[in-house]
Parts: C-alpha cells; structure tokens; sequence
C-alpha cells in the first residue's frame, strides 16, 4: 500500500529567526529587562535580512515576549500570570461575542472558580483581609446611583477574595473573567433595586469569612453568584 506523501514545508525566515530569539529568552541567555541585541547583530548572527529580523521581533511581541518601544531597543518582559491572560484577552472577548453558549460556559466557570476561592479564603483570612473587604463593600454602598463605579468596587470585592489565597495565578484567573464579563453586564438589570441586594450578599460573604467558616462561606457565595448571574447578558 502507498505511503501517503508528507510534504515538508519551507518556513518563512522570520520564523526560524523568531525561533532562535524565543531560545535565547526561554533558556535564560537573556533575562527580564535585557535589551534584546540590535538589528544589525542579529542580522550578522543570523546570516539574514533586516525584515525577518523586524518581523520575528514582531511576533516575539505579541506574545508578551518583549516590548517595543520606538527609538529604543526592544526589552524582555517578565512574565507573570496577569500579562499572560492580558495577551488573550482581545481573543477571548472576540469568542464571546460570537457564541451565546461561551458566555454561559464562562459564567459557570466564574462561579465554580469563586467557590473554591471562598473555601480557601475562609481558612486563610487575617483581620488584614476582613478590613479590606469591608472598606470595599463601604466604598460600593457609597458608589450607589454610579453603574460604572458600583461594578468596579464589585470586581474589586471578588479579586481581593482571591487575593486572600496567596496564588498570584488565582488572582490572574478572577481578574481576567470578571474583565470579560464586565462586557456583557446588561446595566438595565443593576438598576432596579437589585445593587442593595448585591451589598447585603457582600456583608453575609465576609460575615462567613471572618468566622472562618467554611461551608458558609461557600454557600454565601454561591446564593450571591446564582441570583446575580442574570445580570450578565449578551
């Protein structure tokens, strides 16, 4: 029987270019907050053109990679869980926009993501984190008639939860779903009475947390999140 044919495909020199620049970061050679080498040595290293140089450099930017300033050498980045969510966030709300059925999925996810958020916090809070969370649920109650700052405080509130894990990754993880929900927060539905229900659930939320219990804590949280969800709409 014939072997189907496998036919190797010529890659673009910026390609194999860009492969060699990820290498030098990916291996330590060059380290966060390096200037990348210039043009022109990388040109001579390469043995290749100034365009695969551009564009390879190029590439290496949209991934978050390094950053490119005009009239000055492009820097590796450090890398931390919040830029690389940044880099995905354009992707991800293009993806919601399209399907219905995502943004019910996200929803789910949020709620069983601040779930686990809640156990852990309720174990790990220090008066610190309570006082914190009660000077946000303050500033919300001040913010009411405000959508845009009553949403914000509201976003604030459900990231200093993560917070209270220690795990800067959770903190990436709720800052990032509640920026992409934040675009699909129908703000007819806020207005109606419903924000004071929204402070109330925050004041029993912290209530459990300070006592450091557990199962409250989670249950407070999931009763909040389920009667809000409707609130998130396309």
């Amino acid at each position: 029987m014939t072997q189907p044919l496998e036919q190797i495909v010529r890659r673009k020199l910026s390609d194999e270019v860009f492969d060699r620049l990820e290498r030098l970061i990916t291996s330590g050679e060059l380290q966060p907050g390096d200037e990348m080498p210039s043009e022109r040595v990388l040109m001579e290293r390469f043995g290749v053109g100034r365009p695969a140089i551009r564009e390879a450099m190029q590439s290496l930017a949209n991934k978050g990679l390094v950053s490119i300033s005009h009239g000055e050498r492009a820097k590796v980045l450090r890398l931390t869980a919040k830029s690389i969510f940044r880099q995905v966030d354009l992707t991800a709300k293009i993806m919601l926009s399209q399907s219905a059925d995502s943004l019910e999925h996200l929803k789910s996810a949020r709620i069983f993501f601040e779930r686990g958020m809640a156990r852990e916090a309720a174990q790990r809070a220090s008066a610190t984190d309570i006082a914190d969370l009660r000077d946000i649920i303050e500033r919300q109650r001040m913010s009411l008639g405000r959508a845009e700052a009553f949403i914000d405080a509201d976003m604030e509130f459900h990231t200093r939860i993560a917070q209270i894990s220690g795990n800067p990754i959770y903190v990436a993880v709720s800052e990032a779903m509640l920026a992409w929900l934040k675009e699909y927060h129908t703000e007819m539905l806020i207005w109606t009475g419903k924000e004071k229900f929204t402070l109330a659930e925050h004041d029993e939320i912290v209530d459990r947390l300070e006592a450091n219990d557990i199962d409250g804590s989670e249950t407070a949280l999931l009763k909040h999140l389920e009667r809000s969800r409707a609130l998130y709409a396309k």
